[in-house]
């Protein structure tokens, strides 16, 4: 795989690059660069509209994922521009981050953005299909294999409790996330425990209220890690996410679910409660998009439920950088609609 080029190119440059008939060779990470990185702070001579309109065309085609450093005054030409980018940034350090994490996994990089790239004209369920196919893919690649090796196996323990608890109040139905020892890492017993209760509430029109939230210090801490890579095959593994699919269910009732979240809200604990209607932060709670890092795509619907609510580009940002958000810049985004802070 080829090297990712510490100086970014110019306007001029990457227009040229973009426009050429061998762009999707030079711009992949099988036979080029895996990602282009253009500078256009400083953007000299503005190309042609024709041209301009040409290379946008290209951004939506080439494998390799776009990052463009944004200026702060951008003229019409670049405005028009800046959307085609699977990434708009507006520090030079953060570009840097981007690349080393693109350079270390490629192909999950690459996957990502064209997975986000082509779900927004999909339905919810289309695109959940469209990221399990990915994931899937992604499964059997050598960038979840090695980090797959990197860890050491543990036993699969079960826990005293469910791992979920479901409680009717009335018109209201209670589902807990019930497993705090592990920071309510997402388990398979988790999953079909939580589409149990999620398919009585779409059974049962009495349930006005669908309450999710999480026991312990942390709302969900992603998927249990000790699961990963544990299913026979990749083909299987598809099939079970297509069927017990806690993403679409929570679509299915979104204007019912009410989430309340707290803590960690990592892989799963940020792209499921992403399909309810409203998402509540009682305290403290970041959001973290971790999986391109171990060489997979977000595979709990979150190539789906985070664009509705923050954009493609922000969730480009959240999944290749791996950076934290904290609640107030999710609140300012739209990924939650309420912070509540506790008294102190």
């Amino acid at each position: 795989m080829s090297e990712v080029s510490a100086a970014p190119l110019s306007l001029r440059e990457a227009v040229e690059l973009l426009n050429r008939a061998d762009a999707i060779e030079r711009l992949s990470p099988l036979t080029g660069s895996p990602l282009l990185l253009v500078d256009l702070r400083q953007p000299g001579e503005i190309p042609p509209q024709s041209e301009l309109a040409a290379a946008s065309d290209a951004l939506a085609r080439i494998p390799a994922p776009s990052v463009a450093l944004e200026p702060r005054r951008p003229s019409q030409e670049l405005r028009s521009l800046l959307p085609a980018f699977d990434l708009v940034l507006d520090r030079e350090d953060d570009a840097e981050h981007i690349v080393r994490r693109v350079q270390r996994n490629p192909l999950a990089s690459m996957a990502l953005v064209q997975l986000l790239r082509h779900a927004a004209g999909l339905s919810i369920e289309a695109g959940l299909v469209q990221e399990s196919l990915v994931y899937s893919t992604l499964q059997a690649g050598p960038e979840f294999a090695r980090w797959l090796a990197s860890r050491k196996p543990k036993p699969a323990l079960a826990g005293a409790e469910p791992s979920v608890l479901v409680r009717r109040e009335l018109d209201r139905l209670h589902l807990q996330l019930n497993r705090p020892s592990k920071r309510n890492a997402f388990s398979a017993e988790m999953r079909d425990l939580l589409c149990e209760g999620l398919t009585l509430a779409l059974a049962d029109s009495s349930i006005e209220e669908v309450l999710l939230y999480g026991e312990g210090p942390d709302f969900c801490s992603g998927g249990d890690l000790d699961e990963f890579g544990s299913l026979p095959d990749p083909a299987t593994a598809h099939a079970i996410r297509t069927t017990r699919s806690v993403a679409r269910l929570l679509a299915d009732c979104a204007p019912r679910v009410r989430s309340h979240v707290h803590g960690a809200c990592i892989g799963a604990g940020a792209e499921l409660p992403a399909f309810g209607g409203h998402v509540v932060v009682e305290g403290e709670a970041s959001f973290a998009l971790p999986e391109v890092a171990m060489g997979l795509v977000p595979g709990a619907g979150g190539t789906v439920s985070l664009p509705r609510r923050i954009g493609r580009q922000r969730t480009a940002w959240l999944a290749l950088s791996g950076a934290p958000l904290e609640a107030e810049q999710a609140l300012a985004w739209g990924l939650v609609d309420e912070v509540r802070r506790n008294a102190a």
